[in-house]
């Protein structure tokens, strides 16, 4: 195989919106480069992860070489398939720190969506060459001039640059690989200074360690050589080397420019970190790179074993997952009611759901969750700025000078017909309309400013009700501001369930209070004593509900006779059910968390 120059390859990505044919295109690039034979092919064959065929979602940014041959001059094409949904937003953005350009995908029908501006001004911001191309022609319903209209509305991009193809026939395909080498520069690394590789990703493989995936932006990295990860500091030596086409294929060296993946028998879990730049051992290391801003965690829960024997396996299962995947931590915690588990923080609910998914799947371990909550932050009456990752921490009310929320601004692209129940979605979820912008005669996109709560538990779902399917949104986080909020409290027989425990507004608590009690009435067995199940704020009760006691019938045995005889019976088994309730434990069943917490999340 000829030695492939810098000047011959083109690195770039595939951004696009949820179910914008970003897969079913690349298959076809696979197909039409003679990468993939036809007889290895199979649909999204690059969301190889069990879960991602499922639901038919990426989850995980793939790279993978691709050989293109024009004329007489041969290309090396390095692509990589992103995410579409906005918790995956991070993986995005680590993929458009290694690629000089981003192939835009708009759906010919659906046209441009809140996630196709995102993405877009995500590649702007990286200064990488956009090629913009709508898919999905061969769809009877296409509005391809509508849609070239909405790009140039939106994106500011000539309609004469975009160009037209379908994932599912390949038609257009040709053109868009001979516009990809065209309009994609070169990179712009040397190959003869030191070395210098960006970590942007990684896997565990039980039997060869940990597998690192890296982009040579200096120099050339070769087998059995020495490296350093100069953010860990520690040196291994490089034991095979190689690109994905897309199965692993071992070649000799990697010079800069391209990428591939990396393997140094690395045994231990914290010796690998997503953004580290990898250089040569000993004296005249190049100077590290500057990596990736920290992703910032929005959601928090719980997970907890529902055996507590499998703490140990729990606890290997996220050290293996949060290597694969660092916009993901967990810390330890134990709690009173469910044992010892881990506080989990994620970017928002869907990410939370695969990554339980993928604990229950790939672990084989069965888990309980908490309800999920943001993160706050209170300054006290001291001064101090807390941040808040459960309810548990919040301090005393007394002591609270300012509780501040996360607030977001959501983009809602929305036919026009459905304007009005989006807003009033929006208004009902304490939001603040900051402006309306007409993509086209049927298409307009409100921009919203809401706190983050409302926004992660159900209102994808909501205006996906209100719009019949058509609304999409995307949203990114403004900051923490003062709000009027409270830590709702459940107590069982006067203790409080910490587990139960969750942060909402005031004017709100009363609602999910009462909700809250009355399903954990339904779900607690009854007690040889009455249980008060009862919702407060501090000190303030502000709703209860009551377990019957379970009551023997003591005055069976009593036929006729005196009624003394019965309220003596009586008096006494008053007075053993309340030495009973004193030092009674109410047993609460898992089954009865599992219930709450499905329902406390529920608006």
């Amino acid at each position: 195989m000829t030695e492939i120059q810098c000047g011959q390859i083109r690195n770039f990505c595939i951004i696009a919106h949820i179910d914008h044919g970003k897969s079913t295109l690349a298959d076809r690039l696979l197909e039409k480069t003679g990468t993939v034979s036809q007889r290895e092919m199979r649909d999204q064959l690059l969301d190889d992860m069990e879960l991602e065929r499922e639901r038919g979602i990426t989850i995980k940014a793939r790279a993978v070489a691709l050989r293109y041959q024009p004329e007489d001059r041969p290309y090396e094409l390095n692509l990589i398939d992103t995410p579409g949904h906005v918790d995956f937003q991070y993986e995005v953005s680590r993929s458009l720190a290694c690629c000089e350009g981003a192939l835009l995908l708009v759906d010919a029908f659906q046209g441009v969506e809140a996630q196709t501006l995102a993405n877009a001004y995500l590649a702007l911001e990286h200064d990488l060459a956009i090629v913009p191309a709508i898919n999905k022609i061969d769809l009877k319903h296409a509005r391809l001039d509508e849609v070239i209209e909405e790009i140039e509305h939106s994106l500011g991009i000539s309609g004469d640059e975009v160009l037209r193809v379908s994932g599912k026939t390949g038609a257009g395909v040709p053109e868009l690989l001979r516009a990809l080498v065209q309009r994609i520069p070169p990179p712009t690394g040397d190959p003869d200074s030191t070395l210098q590789a960006m970590v942007f990703d990684s896997h565990y493989d039980a039997y060869r360690g940990a597998i690192t995936y890296v982009r040579v932006m200096n120099g050339s990295i070769r087998q059995g050589q020495r490296i350093r990860f100069l953010q860990v500091g520690s040196n291994h030596e490089v034991l095979e080397l190689g690109q994905f086409t897309p199965r692993p294929r071992p070649c000799r060296q990697l010079q800069a420019g391209q990428v591939g993946y990396v393997i140094c028998n690395i045994k231990s879990l914290d010796k690998v970190r997503i953004g580290d730049t990898i250089s040569i051992a000993g004296p005249g290391a190049a100077a590290p790179l500057t990596g990736y801003q920290r992703p910032k965690r929005m959601v928090y829960c719980g997970l907890y074993p529902s055996d507590g024997q499998d703490f140990a396996e729990l606890r290997d299962a996220l050290e293996k997952l949060s290597i694969n995947d660092p916009s993901f931590e967990f810390e330890a915690e134990t709690s009173e009611a469910l044992g010892f588990g881990f506080r989990c923080g994620f970017l928002g609910l869907l990410h939370m759901e695969i990554i339980q998914q993928r604990l229950e799947q790939e672990s084989d371990i069965d888990l309980i969750q908490t309800a999920p909550n943001v993160t706050y932050e209170v300054i006290t009456k001291r001064g101090e700025r807390l941040e808040i990752h459960r309810p548990q921490e919040v301090p005393d009310s007394g002591l609270i000078e300012e509780f501040r929320q996360p607030i977001m601004r959501v983009n809602l692209i929305v036919p026009t017909e459905f304007i009005g129940p989006v807003m009033r979605l929006c208004q009902d979820r304490r939001g603040e309309l900051k402006g309306t912008e007409y993509l086209s005669t049927t298409r307009a996109m409100l921009t919203y400013q809401l706190p983050l709560a409302e926004v992660i538990y159900d209102l994808y779902d909501k205006l996906k009700s209100a719009t019949r399917g058509y609304g999409t949104m995307d949203y990114e986080l403004l900051g923490y501001f003062p709000a009027d909020l409270v830590r709702l409290d459940i107590l069982v027989n006067g203790n409080r369930v910490d587990a139960l425990s969750v942060i909402c507004d005031r004017a709100d608590a009363d609602r999910r209070g009462r909700a809250v009690v009355k399903k954990l009435k339904e779900e607690i067995d009854r007690h040889m004593f009455e249980v008060a199940v009862q919702a407060a704020i501090g000190s303030r009760v502000i709703a209860r509900e009551t377990v019957p006691a379970m009551r023997k019938n003591v005055t069976a045995k009593c036929y006729g006779g005196d009624i003394t005889r019965k309220r003596k019976l009586w008096a006494k088994q008053r007075e053993g059910k309340k030495r009973m309730k004193s030092i009674g434990q109410v047993d609460i069943p898992q089954k009865a968390f599992m219930a709450v917490l499905q329902t406390g999340s529920d608006k």
